[in-house]
């Protein structure tokens, strides 16, 4: 009994201890399948600022702000539905962001010949404007008074 549980020990040896490091194969740097389905990650892209936006922080469901970024232009206007008026706020230079960081921020420099005759034109020269999280947000002064403007792109 004693020569069958020998072989036997021995073949149960190597079969956990495997054949040897001298014979192993060299671990290998190139990819494998598993390695090629994980999916690739994508780097968010800038956000899309032009196109029509509206202020979302009215106290007035008649009387707000509008503004169309288009062609590296900011225009901006009142909406003054209570008075039956529209009139120019802002026109100036738009800077679109390059890559998703918020929040992103760009210094507008006014269109003074768009804005000199606008009787409620700003005639600041140049307004901050910042984006983040799906808004626009800028400071309005009238006479001494500001408040911060917000819009939603619509």
């Amino acid at each position: 009994m004693k020569k069958i549980i020998a072989p036997v020990v021995l073949v149960a040896a190597l079969a956990l201890t495997g054949c040897g490091a001298a014979d192993a194969a060299p671990a290998s740097t190139a990819p494998t399948v598993a390695d090629e389905a994980k999916p690739i990650e994508e780097v968010p892209k800038a956000p899309d600022l032009e196109g029509d936006w509206k202020q979302s922080n009215s106290q007035s469901e008649a009387d707000f702000m509008t503004a169309a970024i288009t062609d590296g232009v900011t225009s901006i206007d009142w909406e003054l539905g209570s008075e039956d008026i529209t009139a120019v706020y802002w026109v100036g230079t738009f800077e679109a962001p390059v890559d998703a960081t918020e929040p992103h921020t760009w210094t507008s420099q006014r269109n003074a010949a768009a804005t000199d005759t606008a009787i409620m034109a700003s005639t600041d020269d140049t307004k901050e404007f910042t984006y983040e999280e799906g808004l626009i947000s800028f400071t309005v002064s009238i006479q001494g008074e500001s408040a911060t403007v917000e819009m939603n792109k619509n």
